[in-house]
């Protein structure tokens, strides 16, 4: 018996050690994401739990895989405890049971990975090269949009900086992650003697030809050169709200407005000024007059009230009109409180954020500039669904990103964010303008480089040139439905085969 038949008897034999495994598997792959940047490990990290789906039976295989997400999203989230407990002032028992909660619901998608894979894959290591990488596509492809979704740590975020960002253009995030199953299966083929030059060809074709495709653009430059400013302001989450800290706050982001004079787009972060556009219609007036002169463009983030509903918005200021966006895809717990009445009055007894913000429109206008440059909007992590922000391409000509994660103190999660608005960049083919309240704030160039980054935690303005880009990746063209209707092909076609009765 050779010995990947002997390793893949280990769930049976010793079930609790393969389970402590697939959990270290999984907590080591939180390495491959930033702010540790070590793509390289994914077909390590995923070599254990590729075993056990391919020999174990299949409620084994679940369970098995069930810990490796455990292990990914308790290590990969942790940082939402801080966001609850630290700053919500959730109570610590209700903080740690929403993260577990998260925690085991991401979990119980990799689980049916495991045990779909191990029921149509039976020990065979070719099986596993289709099976394994279809059903790991379209398992992060539904857990991205079921329930409001959420597409943290997907496995093609991982790969900005390695070869296989030369495919984000064609096939995105997932088209990557799809790439990324398939090589590290096609690598565990390579440990039986059947087809082995074919399986070493398989397992390094897809970073050869990322390769390959990396210095190509889909893209090209529109117009002349933008000069645009980023303003980082430093206040951290404990004092944004205080009353005494309003004034300063104020006085600090037009402070940085009029440096920036010589700027045609000014961006301020998610919810940079703490209040509502109704209380502080003076201040907007003041802002839209230094404007005027100058033609400049300010994107600020406030909320807004409408009709007796409150909106997470950025307004677009450029002296003579103000345009909205208004945010569209709310965080569950955070802006929006799926739970019962019973459960909003207890938490409005115990003093916690009880009220739903609204979402906006599905579809709404490009914010324009007086020069005419379409920029495409997300708040937050609103980008981290890339295919919500498909209908603004190729109209769009620069992608902006404002965000407030000091929510999540020092801790990765900044780091993460950062890499996502990475990957839009990548898929999209344009410069990302990425202004928020205390880091990662940062200018990201149409290949997903990072071109100026602010320190974190400290104010900071960032001026640099830009160019509007017009024209259209792959991605952009058809978005994700190649990828998942292969996927879905692959997986349709061989469950038939390997589960139609024999005649």
């Amino acid at each position: 018996m050779s010995w990947p038949d002997r390793a893949g008897l280990l769930p049976q034999r010793r079930p609790l050690t393969t389970r402590l495994v697939l959990f270290a598997a999984g907590c080591a792959l939180t390495l491959a994401f930033a702010p540790f940047g070590l793509w390289y490990i994914v077909p390590l990290a995923l070599a254990p739990l590729l075993l056990v789906v391919l020999y174990a039976t299949p409620r084994d295989a679940a369970l098995g895989a069930f810990c490796f997400g455990a292990g990914l999203f308790l290590c990969g989230t942790y940082w939402l405890y801080i966001s609850i407990h630290v700053f919500g002032r959730a109570p610590l028992l209700l903080a740690i049971a929403l993260m577990v909660a998260l925690v085991l619901i991401m979990a119980a998608w990799y689980a049916l990975f495991g045990w779909l894979v191990a029921r149509l894959v039976h020990r065979d290591p070719w099986r596993l090269v289709l099976l394994a990488p279809a059903a790991w596509l379209l398992i992060e492809w539904l857990r991205g949009w079921v329930l409001s979704g959420f597409p943290w740590l997907s496995l093609g975020y991982s790969q900005v900086d390695s070869p296989l960002a030369g495919w984000l253009p064609l096939g995105g995030v997932y088209g990557v992650s799809l790439l990324l199953v398939f090589s590290s299966a096609a690598a565990i083929a390579v440990l039986y003697p059947r087809r082995r030059p074919l399986a070493v060809l398989l397992a390094v074709l897809p970073w050869l030809l990322g390769a390959l495709l990396r210095p190509l653009s889909y893209t090209s430059p529109a117009g002349d050169a933008l000069t645009a400013t980023l303003i980082q302001g430093g206040v951290s989450q404990d004092r944004k709200w205080l009353p005494e800290q309003f004034r300063e706050t104020l006085r600090l982001y037009r402070d940085g407005l009029l440096d920036a004079r010589g700027s045609d787009i000014v961006v301020w972060p998610e919810v940079a000024i703490p209040g509502v556009v109704d209380q502080v219609e003076p201040y907007l007036e003041l802002l839209q007059r230094d404007l005027e002169p100058r033609r400049q463009s300010l994107l600020l983030g406030i909320l807004e009230r409408d009709d007796g509903r409150v909106y997470n918005s950025v307004l677009l200021l450029d002296g003579n009109t103000r345009q909205v966006y208004r945010k569209r895809h709310l965080v569950p717990f955070g802006e929006y409180f799926p739970v019962p009445d019973f459960v909003r009055e207890w938490m409005r007894l115990m003093s916690l954020p009880n009220s739903d913000l609204s979402a906006g429109a599905a579809l709404q206008p490009l914010l324009t500039t007086p020069a005419g440059h379409a920029l495409a909007v997300a708040i937050c992590y609103e980008d981290a669904y890339g295919a919500e922000q498909l209908p603004a391409l190729p109209a769009a000509d620069l992608l902006v990103n404002v965000s407030n994660d000091a929510w999540f103190g020092d801790s990765i999660a900044p780091h993460q964010h950062l890499e996502i608005a990475r990957a839009r960049a990548l898929e999209a083919g344009r410069y990302v303008l990425r202004a928020t309240n205390n880091g990662v704030s940062a200018l990201i160039g149409p290949r997903g480089e990072l071109l100026r980054t602010a320190p974190q935690f400290e104010y900071a303005s960032l001026t640099f040139a830009v160019r509007p880009m017009h024209g259209a990746t792959p991605y952009a063209k058809v978005g994700n439905w190649p990828v998942v209707t292969f996927a879905s092909v692959v997986l349709a076609v061989l469950g038939y085969r390997r589960l139609r009765p024999i005649p």
